[in-house]
Order: structure tokens, then sequence, then C-alpha cells
């Protein structure tokens, strides 16, 4: 049995069965030439499959994530394409421990809770004033930084439905020629960064790309292939 990942908040619900059809034909769940909605689709997940039922979708803008319902109302967000993989006969084969696939009259997934509310409950945070912050002109080129480590955390990564970790980075600045002050930003835990055995407080060096991709609406930029680490005593 495993946790769903709910919705952040409202969902956007499809209006009427044209959008519906409309909307997985165009995730690849329905055929270009269906004439009638489908409406069960599979979801495998822990040698099980279970039936769900689309009942609307998250979008940032760029990219659509599909808010499927479990029998038991239990909502949960799943990358469409990663969707439309679990309705391949062979997918998690290599995983299956019979060769006749589990149906769900396994224990049905438990509901989580919005993720909002699971950060709210990780950390209890002062109250912050609310200020409008500047969007910052940003050099398309690579360039030189020093941060200091504020955080390790996770992100969830909707396609293959895992946590990818991250680092959250304080005291940001371009250093050189053009110097900026950046304040915090985000960047994925590579093996690279990893060789640093970095801790919270440390103070780093490095050369990268920045670009204007949100964490959460505190933390606006993402560094991109962080090259030339190095830990400041």
């Amino acid at each position: 049995m495993f946790t769903t990942i709910p919705p952040k908040g409202e969902y956007l619900k499809f209006t009427d069965e044209n959008e519906y059809m409309h909307k997985t034909k165009s995730w690849g769940l329905l055929s270009a030439s269906a004439r009638a909605p489908k409406k069960e689709f599979m979801y495998k997940r822990e040698n099980t499959t279970y039936t769900v039922t689309i009942k609307g979708y998250e979008t940032d803008g760029t990219h659509e994530t599909a808010v499927v319902s479990f029998s038991n109302e239990a909502l949960h967000c799943v990358h469409p394409a990663y969707l439309k993989e679990m309705q391949s006969a062979s997918f998690g084969k290599e995983s299956v421990l019979n060769s006749q696939e589990a149906t769900s009259s396994g224990e049905l997934p438990e509901a989580g809770e919005p993720a909002q509310d699971k950060q709210l409950k990780k950390k209890k945070k002062e109250p912050k004033e609310k200020t409008s912050k500047a969007v910052l002109e940003l050099p398309g080129e690579k360039v030189s930084f020093e941060a200091v480590v504020k955080e390790f955390a996770t992100k969830y990564n909707h396609f293959n439905e895992s946590e990818d970790e991250i680092l959250i980075l304080e005291h940001v600045k371009i250093t050189g020629e053009n110097p900026l002050e950046v304040g915090e930003a985000w960047c994925g835990y590579s093996n690279t960064l990893k060789k640093q055995e970095l801790a919270i407080g440390n103070s780093i060096t490095f050369d990268a790309k920045i670009v204007d991709k949100k964490f959460n609406k505190d933390i606006r930029y993402k560094i991109n292939n962080p090259s030339k680490i190095a830990k400041q005593s």
C-alpha cells in the first residue's frame, strides 16, 4: 500500500465530455480516431494493478499533471505520459512476482495530504512579510557564483513518481565583472555536488547557468550544471 500525492488545491475539472476526450487524446490515452470516451484506466504500482478514473488535471502553464481517483476516492497526481505507459501490458513486468498481474483486490492506497499542508506540518516558520520581488535580468551564459548551503530537500518528480534530491542555497551572488545579488536559489543535488560532502552553512563557489524556474513561491531561480565547485574555509 502507498500514500497518494493529491492535488495542491483546486484542480481543473473537465467541463464536459468533449473536453475530456480532447484532453485524453492529447495525452495519448485515447486514440485520435476514438468516438467515445474511455472512463477507466490502469494504474500499476508495487506489483498491483488498480483501476482509476481521471477527474481533471493541474497545470503550471507549461506542464500538465493528471489527477486520478481510485475506487476509494483517494486522489493522486501522475504525469500523463507515465499513466500512458501503465496501459501497456509489458509495463512493470520485470517487477511483477506472478505471471498473472495482481488486481485491485489488494489494499487501496491511503489518501495523502496536499503538498502545502505537508510542508506546513514539517516546518513551522515565522510568517514572512509579503513583498513583491523584482524579476532579475539573468545572464544567458555560464557565470561565477558564491553561495551558502541553506538546506537539503527533495522535489517531487511527477514523471517517474519519485523524490529528487535538491539543494537550497542562500546568499547567492553572481561575482565577476557584473555582480548580481540573487538571494535564494535551488539546484539538483548531483553526484558532483555530493562529492564535496557539503553541510548546512558551508560557503561555496562555482560556475553555472541560472534560469527562472520556481521551486516554490519564495525561491524563483534555479542553478543548472554547477562546475568548478569549491568549499570555502
